[in-house]
């Protein structure tokens, strides 16, 4: 296996993420069903569909956490233009610039705000490295560049733990955003947000346009269409296949979308 460099993803051709074919099987439950998906750098794509649509698998076999030792995987899966998924380890998919949101914020609630970012800011992934070291001028200021981007300047010396959890999940994107990843995965971010907190995410999301491409599993629409807008391409699973894709006014009024998950409930 030829061996990645940090911060290694190729886009020449324009594509970040490359999914032909791919199809996922537990046993005889199949999750992914011939599944096609490209996005294209710096691009932000909504994803959305119905519980057991297959997302959540989706970014497990992006992010390398289901691979060929734990299930059935037939297809192709590309981040850039030579990097293969299916051959790589989770924490090497990391280093390539890919980093994961999981819906349930993960801080560290005993480190203050400042500490959560100091840990996970870009180079060496080892905790104790950091606790040693000592921060320049350059980190510090990126530090503080991220705090300002997720708003939380003014609480930069509080506990994680004392946060509101709409704080806890712009925290954990700024802790994504140390690591200056070049493709970012949010598995449902506004999930249990207030409007209020939910509107701040979304500010959030739309101001990280152009820094980096952004995958973003969401079951409100209208914090999809806040993030879509007019414009945006919005992909619709189903049954782990792709059923539609366009802008939202498109998959909204697409017969097939309506019958399997916006005309339910």
């Amino acid at each position: 296996m030829r061996p990645v460099t940090e911060g290694e993803l190729d886009v020449v051709h324009g594509d970040i993420l490359y999914i032909e074919d791919l199809s996922v099987h537990f046993g005889t439950f199949r999750a992914i069903n011939a599944l096609n998906l490209y996005v294209r750098d710096l691009e932000l794509r909504c994803v959305i569909g119905p519980n057991g649509a297959g997302k959540t698998t989706l970014m497990d076999v992006i992010t390398g956490k289901t691979h060929r030792r734990n299930a059935r995987i037939d297809g192709q899966v590309f981040l850039g233009q030579a990097l293969d998924a299916l051959t790589h380890s989770e924490a090497q998919i990391a280093q390539a610039g890919v980093g994961r949101k999981f819906q349930k914020p993960t801080v560290c609630e005993h480190l203050a705000v400042w500490e959560n970012l100091e840990l996970t800011q870009s180079g060496s992934r080892h905790w104790w490295h950091h606790w040693r070291a000592r921060l320049d001028a350059g980190q510090k200021a990126r530090i503080q560049a991220v705090l300002e981007q997720i708003r939380l300047e003014d609480s930069a010396f509080r506990l994680a733990g004392e946060l509101s959890h709409g704080q806890k999940q712009r925290l954990e994107i700024g802790m994504l955003l140390m690591q200056q990843p070049r493709l970012l995965l949010l598995d449902e971010p506004a999930a249990g947000l207030s409007d209020e907190e939910t509107a701040e995410l979304a500010d959030l999301i739309l101001g990280l346009r152009g820094q980096c491409a952004m995958l973003v599993i969401e079951h409100d629409m209208d914090f999809v269409a806040r993030l879509a807008g007019e414009t945006g391409l919005v992909s619709v699973l189903a049954e782990g296949a792709l059923l539609a894709q366009g802008t939202l006014a498109q998959v909204r009024t697409d017969p097939r979308v309506m019958a399997s998950y916006l005309g339910r409930g």
